[in-house]
């Protein structure tokens, strides 16, 4: 993939280009809007360009929730991540644009150092997602005759490469393996590994998830620990059954796009599975197990 490219739309001149050199600087391909219809014209002319749009929610001409519901009704552009910049930071204010999409917030001012955090956060989680697409479309439909099965894994690479050899089996394989992958990945690092929600922020911010990971698979407490993904096939579903040997987890609060949890880095995953990627998403127990469905 070439080199990372952000749109930028603030209808205020000093603002806009404060963030655009603070993304530049750090090496991404800056492109500038500086109105709502500014922005439009762009995206609807170019909706491949982009890996993220940073987008003021308060514009004269076209603001930014109307920007973000004509972007997320595009099948094209469904997944690309849209980052709120606003001073508006009540519940109701927030909640708005996350229903409408807006899975990434700045509030009003920000920090360099938050403003490239929340920036290389969402392009990371969008490059993941396009080469898991991407290896979906490399594998083909090859498990469409697919009855039942299961599978056990251990590391993060396993997790991605069972999640795109099974979401094979569903009719549109590109919507259901981001799902299937956060899932599956949530399995280890929050319930084989138990990395919290906290230690995860930590980790993320210190560029040290991986090495962590990598560390508590190693030790002896963890080492032996296994999750499991079965899938099944019956009359009206495709069912995906995800077990870890954690502890489990309080998962009521995960289930929706939380205000709370909008200008974090991460903690996303289960939501936008539930609303991209299965019909019906439910756990069971105290957490450690999750049933995802497709109707078929």
């Amino acid at each position: 993939m070439g080199k990372i490219c952000i749109l930028v739309v603030d209808d205020e001149p000093v603002g806009r280009e404060i963030l655009a050199e603070n993304l530049s600087v750090e090496g991404y391909q800056v492109v500038e809007a500086d109105s709502g219809q500014a922005a439009w014209t762009l995206i609807d002319a170019t909706p491949d360009r982009f890996d993220a749009i940073l987008l003021d929610r308060m514009m004269p001409d076209m603001d930014g929730i109307e920007i973000l519901r004509r972007v997320k009704m595009r099948s094209d552009m469904m997944h690309v991540p849209v980052i709120m910049q606003t001073a508006m930071t009540a519940d109701a204010e927030v909640l708005e644009g996350l229903r409408a999409g807006a899975y990434y917030y700045l509030t009003k001012p920000f920090s360099a150092d938050t403003l490239l955090a929340i920036v290389a956060a969402a392009t990371r989680d969008f490059r993941g997602h396009k080469e898991l697409e991407d290896e979906v479309k490399r594998q083909g439909r090859t498990l469409g005759c697919l009855a039942e099965a299961r599978f056990v894994y251990r590391t993060p690479d396993e997790a991605r490469s069972l999640a795109t050899l099974l979401a094979n089996a569903a009719p549109e394989p590109g919507r259901v393996v981001l799902g299937l992958s956060e899932l599956m990945l949530n399995a280890i690092e929050h319930g084989n590994l138990a990395i919290g929600y906290q230690q995860k922020s930590a980790l993320i911010e210190a560029d040290r998830l991986p090495d962590e990971i990598a560390s508590r698979l190693a030790r002896p407490e963890f080492a032996a620990r296994r999750a499991e993904v079965e899938i099944r096939r019956s009359a009206g579903e495709l069912i995906f059954r995800i077990r870890d040997q954690g502890a489990g987890f309080n998962w009521l609060g995960y289930l929706e796009m939380s205000p709370e949890r909008a200008f974090d880095t991460h903690g996303r995953g289960i939501a936008m599975s539930r609303m991209i990627s299965f019909d019906r998403l439910e756990y069971h127990g105290c957490g450690n197990e999750v049933e995802a469905a497709i109707s078929l």
